[in-house]
């Protein structure tokens, strides 16, 4: 079968497009995407047409409607089970109707039926969205609009035997793009990876502009546009105005009001690392992780590479943090009840469970792990980051990504994809939504150096002690909307929803005032904001306000407890008012000259990607998924059978897991085991013998003067330098904990000490080498 997105015909070929027409209305960090479409069927016989349309990740549809001939459908939210009810009416009497669903799994992926196509007549389809503009390394703010809609793709069945497709050369249609902004900060630049006409500024402050994506563009690959203000670290406050024909004190009705935070860390604060902190490691130990890491024949099993990446973090950790690390398959376990104070006594005891580690805890259920760690009171002042090690699927993604979004500011979330069948979708997502870094281990990858590559990121201070307050004239007040804020890590931002109600008789200002700590420094600012903001500036704000609410409430929802029926009320009521869709709530087709319900399935459907990254904006994201024909459910394994609930593994075992051989002995992880919690190593055979001497050679070279364990961890840090400098990135924070140790002690005859060392070893490294 032909899978594409766009509008197709019954038999899922592709209905000709003639132009995309896109206004994208930008908000300081927040933007509405409205996309025009325009077909035309060009076959001598009538075509039912279904449109298909992919979403970027976090966006919300917030209308969609389709004209052909003299007929126009709109899409409109009610209550889910109203919605069925009207639905199965309509069908059963013989009347026309549409009905979307939001998929309990995914949200990604549109799919409606719009009606006969006469041939020679055109379909015009217009779909409107929402979303929050990620930030990029570089302070921009990014917007993609990825080339899925053409309709000359050609399909390849992956590996996976989930379709794929590739972009045609001859695009035989175009795009026009319009982008206006506002911001309440000077806007300084807009750049593109297509053509784009000069920007023009409609304000002498330079925080109002438009500007047009040049004429001719063929859509032959993804538009991405990247905005740049001129304070992007200052935090913003923006007020939009309530709908008119709304209700006054409802959401929708009252003034809604957007902070945007998104602290600078100077390069002083990037160079430090901290030593405060909670690092829990989440180890996928499911059958699957006793495969090879690669076909090679020097390969690894998954789970060994796994037990060697521990032991380096367990050794990289500085004094005083917290820890703990949790095993996963159908079950889970962890080492410890609650995460422990870091000491030797600690670290050895979590290394003797290392040690033991197998893959033998049936399918892969991450779900369950996470919940019980989220329910863990975080200990203060000490951020709690976990590391996430896996190689398969869930079924569940989306409840999981929003597991980790709902707890971002008080947890990091760093994920680790080992081989191929690693879930894009998992890691990539877990890792956006929990404002960490992805990492995948793939062919002859070494996991060692990619997971220390992001304990560097995790160790690096972060923002805390955050509190946002109020000062609003009598009878106005504020109301959050989002959830508090604890914790804010280098590169992430955080946006703000609250609701102002009421009215003041004078006053027609009001201001906010946050404050955070960044590495004990105190941070105040103060923002003023309008009580009374221009009346034509759209909804997006008082939307994404809402679609923040609701996300809250089905979390709550899902967690379960008492007054689950109000709940559920609220969720219907504000997914009802603000046209954003939620999981009690359907989009009902209507024709909206004859309020007729109008023919066919308004379906949603999750689509079923393999290997590909993650959402819009990703490796590979100018190609175009294919659809399923029905509601899919993804593996947790590479095979079909849904049985991780149940402890069933089902990966392939035939070639690439084999029995654990015994391991071979590598100098660099023999040397590192043997360091303590302190960071310093003792004199002994062991030790000696990383270095090829015995302890009597390495004894007899020490002086008089000093200490042992000084000469033995010097000894260490001169092999390390002189030996394994191509592998710095994986003992980096050993090096830095043994040259700590080193400083505090105070040794006298350091300098001879480390000519010792180097006469010893044979190397040439000198003491600013080694930092101490």
């Amino acid at each position: 079968m032909v899978n594409c997105c766009g509008l197709v015909s019954e038999k899922n070929q592709p209905v000709p497009l003639k132009s995309i027409s896109v206004e994208l209305q930008v908000r300081d960090h927040v933007a509405s995407v409205s996309s025009c479409l325009q077909y035309v069927n060009e076959e001598e016989r009538p075509l039912e047409a279904v449109f298909v349309f992919p979403l970027p990740a976090d966006a919300a549809v917030c209308h969609f409607s389709a004209r052909i001939g003299e007929q126009e459908i709109v899409a409109e939210v009610q209550d889910k089970q109203s919605a069925r009810d009207q639905y199965d009416d309509a069908v059963s009497s013989g009347q026309q109707a549409f009905l979307l669903e939001e998929s309990e799994e995914s949200s990604d992926v549109f799919k409606l039926s719009v009606g006969c196509l006469s041939p020679g007549q055109k379909a015009s389809i217009t779909i409107v969205y929402i979303i929050e503009l990620s930030v990029q390394a570089d302070d921009a703010l990014r917007f993609c609009l990825p080339a899925v809609l053409n309709p000359r793709y050609t399909p390849a069945v992956s590996a996976a035997g989930v379709p794929e497709v590739s972009s045609a050369s001859v695009i035989p249609y175009t795009l026009s793009l319009s982008v206006e902004v506002r911001s309440s900060d000077r806007i300084s630049k807009l750049e593109s990876s297509c053509p784009l006409d000069p920007l023009e500024f409609l304000d002498a402050q330079h925080t109002h502009a438009k500007v047009n994506l040049s004429s001719g563009h063929r859509f032959d690959k993804d538009v991405e546009l990247f905005l740049y203000y001129e304070n992007s670290h200052h935090p913003s406050a923006v007020v939009e105005a309530g709908a008119s024909v709304a209700e006054s004190g409802s959401l929708m009705g009252d003034p809604a009001l957007m902070i945007s935070l998104y602290p600078e860390f100077p390069a002083d604060v990037m160079s430090s690392l901290a030593s405060q902190g909670e690092f829990i490691f989440v180890v996928d130990r499911s059958g699957s992780m006793g495969c090879k890491m690669h076909h090679g024949n020097d390969a690894q099993m998954r789970i060994e590479s796994a037990r060697d990446t521990l032991l380096l973090l367990l050794k990289s950790l500085p004094m005083g943090c917290y820890f703990n690390i949790y095993g996963f398959g159908s079950r889970f376990e962890s080492f410890f009840p609650q995460s422990v104070v870091y000491s030797e006594d600690t670290m050895e005891e979590a290394l003797k469970r290392v040690k033991s580690m197998r893959a033998d805890m049936g399918g892969t259920e991450i779900l369950q792990p996470l919940k019980h760690i989220y329910s863990q009171p975080c200990y203060p002042d000490h951020p709690r980051q976990l590391f996430i090690f896996t190689d398969g699927e869930v079924w569940n993604t989306k409840e999981v990504l929003d597991l980790v979004k709902s707890h971002v500011y008080s947890h990091r979330c760093f994920s680790f994809g080992i081989g191929e069948g690693a879930s894009t979708a998992l890691i990539t997502g877990m890792a956006r939504e929990g404002s960490g870094h992805a990492q995948f281990i793939t062919g002859t990858d070494r996991m060692q150096p990619k997971v220390m590559q992001s304990l560097r990121f995790a160790l690096q201070p972060a923002v805390d002690n955050i509190s946002v307050d109020w000062s609003v004239p009598e009878g106005v007040t504020v109301d959050m909307l989002s959830p508090s804020i604890n914790t804010l890590f280098q590169g992430q931002r955080a946006l703000i929803y609250a609701q102002i109600k009421g009215q003041s008789s004078g006053q027609t200002e009001g201001s906010v005032t946050l404050k955070y700590r960044l590495k004990d420094q105190p941070v105040t600012n103060q923002l003023q904001f309008t009580l009374k903001p221009a009346e034509d500036t759209g909804l997006t704000i008082h939307r994404l306000a809402a679609r923040s609410v609701i996300r809250s409430l089905e979390l709550q929802e899902r967690a379960g407890g008492a007054d689950m029926e109000n709940i559920r009320r609220r969720i219907v009521e504000l997914s009802v008012q603000a046209g954003v869709s939620s999981a009690h709530t359907a989009f009902i087709g209507v024709n909206k000259d004859s309020k007729q319900t109008v023919k066919g399935p308004l379906l949603q459907r999750r689509v079923p990607v393999a290997r590909m990254m993650g959402a819009f904006g990703g490796p590979g994201m100018n190609k175009c998924v294919g659809m399923a024909p029905r509601m899919m459910r993804r593996s947790p394994m590479p095979c079909d059978i849904q049985s991780n609930s149940m402890g069933i593994e089902c990966d392939s075992v035939s070639d690439d897991c084999y029995e654990e051989a015994e391991p071979q002995k590598d100098p660099l992880l023999q040397l590192i085991s043997l360091q303590k919690a302190a960071g310093c190593w003792e004199l002994n055979a062991s030790l000696a013998a990383v270095f090829g001497k015995t302890e009597d050679q390495v004894t007899n070279q020490k002086a008089v003067q000093v200490d042992g364990s000084v000469w033995a961890t010097v000894l260490a840090l001169i092999w390390l330098y002189a030996f394994k400098s191509d592998q710095q990135v994986e003992w980096q924070f050993v090096a830095m904990k043994s040259a700590s140790w080193i400083r505090s002690q105070k040794p006298n005859g350091l300098s001879q000490c480390v000519c010792d060392g180097n006469a010893l070893l044979g190397c040439q490294v000198t003491e600013d080498m080694l930092g101490i």
